[in-house]
């Protein structure tokens, strides 16, 4: 078979114009695989031999030795982002170096919160034996340890590579935090599934949610042409000290006041007090009993 015609028709798909923002083949970009390698290495440097031997004798080697390969791998991935994104090489090089920098600078802190993150959920939750076990075991202390570091990225305006971030810890946990979400002291997610965190989203210290939560957008504003305003304030704000259960959905720029408790399943568009108690009636429970087979 004579495949020419079928190239000619499916290259005419492809806008080529110089900086289109669509993919224009040929062009280097950060890739998913590479950014999945820069999680493991995040997460190794975070909490050494957490995911795998370390030949080094000492902390310090252990350390010395994945920062290296972590600063390696998000050198490369930021480059390519912002040189797709239109930024010469040079300039490029340049903007990623200020970017490590700030990020190693900003490292310890970020441990720091983790390891709160880690302390809430050991005193949160009964089932837990150690912090140990959080830290090894527990999905949302993952996500929280990507999500500190992918959102100083995206403050920093690294393209791509916070989102990707994001994408892969949802894919393998079923958490969705948006990077651009600000998130206090102390968080921790129990149980996590199907949790959603939007990008405006602002969370206070001391938040418990479980599983199922969403804080999302209620509507999206937009410009005078119809356009989606980028940015704009359109989630949640959440108080320190609060606990929000399963399946609760809290919607659109409103604040949730401190030492809030929002109780499962309850769908919330307006803001709340401090110091509430959000619960729907319990459901009307009908039991039958069931006819018993007839034996012969």
């Amino acid at each position: 078979m004579n495949i020419d015609n079928y190239v000619n028709d499916y290259l005419a798909s492809f806008d080529r114009v110089k900086r289109s923002h669509h993919f224009q083949g040929l062009t280097a970009l950060p890739r998913m695989e590479d950014v999945s390698k820069l999680i493991s290495s995040l997460m190794e440097l975070l909490f050494p031999g957490r995911g795998k031997n370390n030949c080094c004798l000492s902390l310090e080697c252990a350390v010395k030795s994945e920062m290296n390969n972590f600063v390696s791998i998000l050198t490369d991935q930021a480059r390519l982002a912002f040189i797709y994104e239109g930024m010469s090489e040079d300039d490029a090089k340049t903007k990623v170096e200020e970017i490590i920098d700030k990020v190693l600078r900003k490292l310890p802190e970020i441990r720091t919160k983790i390891k709160k993150d880690s302390e809430a959920g050991y005193k949160g939750d009964p089932a837990a034996r150690s912090q140990h076990e959080i830290i090894l075991c527990y999905p949302a202390l993952k996500v929280l340890a990507v999500h500190r570091v992918a959102h100083l990225l995206f403050e920093e305006k690294v393209p791509l590579v916070p989102r990707m971030m994001n994408e892969l810890m949802h894919r393998e946990t079923g958490i969705d935090i948006h990077p651009g979400a600000t998130i206090g002291d102390s968080f921790f997610i129990d149980h996590g599934t199907g949790v959603v965190i939007g990008e405006t989203t602002v969370i206070g210290n001391n938040v418990k949610i479980y599983q199922g939560v969403t804080l999302g957008a209620l509507s999206f504003p937009k410009d005078g042409c119809g356009m989606l305003l980028k940015g704009a304030k359109r989630h949640p704000t959440i108080g320190n000290n609060v606990t929000i259960y399963a399946n609760a959905t809290v919607l659109g720029d409103i604040t949730i006041g401190d030492n809030t408790t929002i109780g499962s399943s309850c769908w919330i568009k307006t803001s709340i007090p401090a110091n509430s108690r959000v619960m729907i009636p319990d459901p009307e429970i009908i039991i039958t009993e069931r006819l018993k087979k007839k034996t012969s």
